[in-house]
């Protein structure tokens, strides 16, 4: 592990984390993947180098690392939780169901929409990984019609 790994290692064992082979394994592989992970890529990467990690091992992990807001999981629409490490940012995401193509939310967007709940309703809501379901560009020009023209002069 790099020196920022055992500083999060020790900050894991004084959470009370036994960090065994396999933990260390998980914890490295969220680490140095940038995308959405499953637990199930997970634990298939883990098992390149140790190869008798459980799949509940991994579940049980990535629920304390939730637990204790080091990683953030977002349902993207596919059936299959994803994974991403809390500190490579905020990020949001638009899923089409019609087609599953995913587009990132830029954060200006989701600032506003936490301004205005809170004005609004007084609640200060906790946007660190919003997943919003909809319908895209191309499937709404090949669907129904009803694109909004400014798209069409878009990239």
């Amino acid at each position: 592990m790099t020196k920022d790994g055992d500083d999060l290692a020790r900050s894991l064992q004084g959470s009370g984390l036994r960090l065994t082979p396999q933990r260390l394994l998980i914890l490295e592989t969220l680490q140095s993947t940038e995308e959405h992970i499953s637990a199930e890529e997970i634990c298939r990467r883990v098992r390149q180098t140790y190869p008798f990690v459980n799949i509940s091992t991994v579940y049980r992990t990535l629920d304390t690392l939730r637990e204790l807001g080091l990683v953030t999981s977002a349902d993207l629409g596919d059936g299959s939780v994803r994974y991403h490490w809390a500190d490579k940012g905020r990020h949001h995401h638009l899923v089409c169901q019609r087609c599953g193509t995913v587009l990132d939310l830029g954060e200006d967007l989701t600032k506003e929409l936490e301004l205005a709940i809170d004005r609004h309703y007084a609640f200060r809501a906790n946007l660190s990984h919003l997943t919003i379901f909809g319908t895209c560009r191309n499937c709404r020009c090949e669907g129904s019609g009803d694109a909004y023209p400014g798209w069409l002069s878009q990239s």
